[in-house]
């Protein structure tokens, strides 16, 4: 660690804990370093080369079906699942010689960041926007090194988001716009008066969510330390992050303004981790608010770039990726350690052996569908299952229009749509109320155009636009249909899922009127085809749920990459936050443990090393 670094991180101990013993921060800034292979040693990347728009060239990455004959001699590792926190943590032991293979039960590669299409429409189904993308920030210069600078990025306009509240006779929109100042200028000039409330909560916002660190901390300390910080107290001492993490959203805003447009501008964005403001961390909001605060972009040729872009650096170190993969359990040998995963190919299991296990799962499919009952029953196993719970189920419409963007009003933007301004409630009673009712009043939409979004689009799909939907449906209601043959399930759930397109429909149409005699496709996936396509147990787009409960200083400590099987480890949202961003720390903070070195601080690092001159120059 630097001496700036070292006083960096007194300086972050200290403004969050007060003045306790320096000799603790000195113990916890051992456990910030470590001395394994750094993945990033070298600046890998090189100049940017021509998008592929050939699918079918794409597709033999993307799409490698499994055969034994495939797998490669001598794994170092075998991961399973590919989404950004399977394929991070491939890339990051590809990077220091690791020999990988990452198993994926879909029949593309890339988790959540995958795209499909249907009747000439191509539709994103978990990226649709990202912060934190500026050339100099950490968080574009990992996703750089992890790609070798191929993946490249689009910036979504300003305004980005746009909150609109209320029934259409009485619709008000408030624009949120990036940049740190202009966020919160324009916020100010949507609600004169309540000046002190926004410059509070950006300023408790920035506090908070710089925090982070220490949640990084917990997980990377030995489990005794950590054990010791927790019990102790010193854990809530050492930052703002931990001691918010147990006050809810709505608490922290209702105290800051009595305006209730505002309140629900304050909140709008827990959308994008699936939380009700009244059950949502504001210690977990503040990380949303501050990734965005800066601008938000889109990958450019779409979301498949992510997967196409980072498989060819595992197969360069002897990996590989291959779908239709599914692995139906982790192999143990007579000590209960991981040796390895069998893959169901047909009727039969191929044995798939490696000395290390990474999940990309989620924690629930890995405990409980993939360990035997015995395994699954020791209680460091219980311990952890009864500290989380399902997330929401997700439900998403897709429709395909006839027009160019230009045509049809639709911009690089996204709207977030609220028939009422009081969040809870309205959105309480939704998922508690019964899906004939629910059915008939969406209360929140996020709608985006994809199309939009990306500037070669107009060359890949000429004449044609896209606009994706997302909100959120109880598994429950769907729950019956779940053993039905995929798109060829009962009529029931079929009109099910129409009274929904219609009711989501009549909200989008109101936002982009041009879009009504235009509509060429449009389909709805439920949570249970989330189940299908993304192996997700009842549904949830964002794993184990994000409520407050999930920020308790015991829960972060205690669920990390380690599991209680030997050579067995977790990755992904699961083990650090939901999202893109979130995904990838968790494998980040995985990578960190598996190669005894803090990555994060590696990542850190990466502005000041890559940005000044000294490409290509060791560490």
């Amino acid at each position: 660690v630097t001496s700036f670094e070292r006083n960096r991180l007194i300086g972050w101990y200290l403004h969050g804990g007060g003045n306790d013993s320096v000799v603790l921060v000195a113990i916890l800034l051992k456990y910030l370093t470590g001395n394994g292979p750094n993945p990033f040693a070298i600046d890998t990347r090189e100049a940017p080369k021509p998008i592929v728009f050939d699918r079918k060239q794409k597709n033999k990455v993307l799409k490698q079906g499994f055969l034994a004959s495939r797998v490669p001699q001598d794994l170092d590792a075998v991961v399973i699942g590919s989404g950004i926190g399977g394929l991070t943590i491939a890339v990051l032991l590809a990077k220091v010689g690791k020999k990988v293979l990452v198993l994926e039960q879909h029949d593309r590669a890339g988790g959540c960041c995958h795209t499909f299409t249907e009747q000439g429409f191509e539709f994103d189904v978990g990226i649709h926007y990202i912060g934190e993308m500026l050339a100099h920030k950490p968080f574009r210069c990992v996703v750089d090194q992890l790609t070798n600078g191929q993946l490249q990025w689009d910036p979504l306009d300003s305004a980005f988001d746009k909150v609109v509240l209320g029934p259409p006779e009485n619709r008000r929109i408030y624009p949120i716009y990036s940049g740190r100042k202009r966020y919160t200028d324009e916020l100010k000039k949507c609600f004169p008066g309540e000046e002190k409330a926004i410059d509070e909560y950006v300023r408790l916002c920035k506090k908070v969510g710089f925090g982070v660190w220490f949640l990084v901390l917990l997980k990377l300390l030995p489990s005794p330390v950590a054990n010791f910080l927790v019990y102790s107290g010193l854990a809530n001492r050492l930052t703002s992050f931990f001691r918010y993490a147990s006050r809810s959203l709505t608490d922290v805003v209702n105290g800051l303004t009595q305006n209730k447009d505002l309140r629900a501008v304050f909140c709008y964005i827990f959308g994008t981790y699936g939380n009700l403001p009244k059950d949502a961390s504001f210690s977990m909001h503040s990380l949303l608010v501050c990734h965005f605060m800066g601008g938000a972009w889109y990958p450019r040729g779409g979301a498949t770039e992510i997967a196409y872009h980072m498989i060819p650096i595992i197969e360069k170190a002897g990996g590989a990726v291959l779908v239709r993969a599914p692995v139906n359990r982790i192999l143990l040998n007579n000590a209960k350690e991981a040796i390895g995963v069998s893959v169901l190919k047909g009727q039969e299991e191929v044995h798939v052996h490696a000395p290390i296990v990474i999940s990309d799962a989620g924690l629930f499919n890995t405990y409980q569908s993939l360990l035997p009952k015995e395994v699954q029953a020791l209680p460091a196993i219980q311990k952890q299952l009864s500290m989380v719970k399902h997330g929401d189920g997700g439900l998403s419409v897709f429709i395909g229009l006839d027009g160019t963007k230009e045509e049809l009003g639709l911009k690089a933007d996204n709207f977030f749509i609220f028939y009422d301004n009081n969040l809870d409630d309205m959105y309480d009673g939704y998922m508690k109320g019964n899906r004939e009712e629910s059915s008939k009043k969406v209360p929140m939409i996020f709608v985006a155009s994809p199309s939009a979004k990306d500037s070669t689009w107009a060359e890949r799909r000429p004449g044609k636009s896209t606009l994706t939907v997302v909100s959120f449906a109880n598994y429950a209601w769907f729950e019956e249909w779940q053993d039905d043959k995929v798109k060829n399930r009962s009529v029931e759930y079929k009109e099910l899922k129409e009274r929904f397109i219609n009711c989501i429909l009549e909200s989008v149409t109101e936002i982009y009127p041009k879009i009504k005699d235009k509509i060429e496709y449009v389909d709805a996936g439920t949570p249970i085809t989330n189940q299908h396509y993304i192996g997700a147990p009842k549904g949830e787009i964002y794993g184990i749920d994000h409520g407050i409960h999930r920020f308790g200083v015991e829960k972060i400590a205690t669920i990390r990459p380690q599991t209680p099987i030997k050579h067995l480890f977790l990755t992904g949202q699961d083990v650090m936050l939901c999202g893109f961003a979130g995904a990838l720390s968790g494998a980040l903070t995985c990578g960190s443990v598996i190669l005894n070195r803090n990555l994060h601080l590696d990542v850190l690092r990466l502005p000041g090393r890559f940005n000044t001159g000294n490409n290509k120059k060791k560490a």
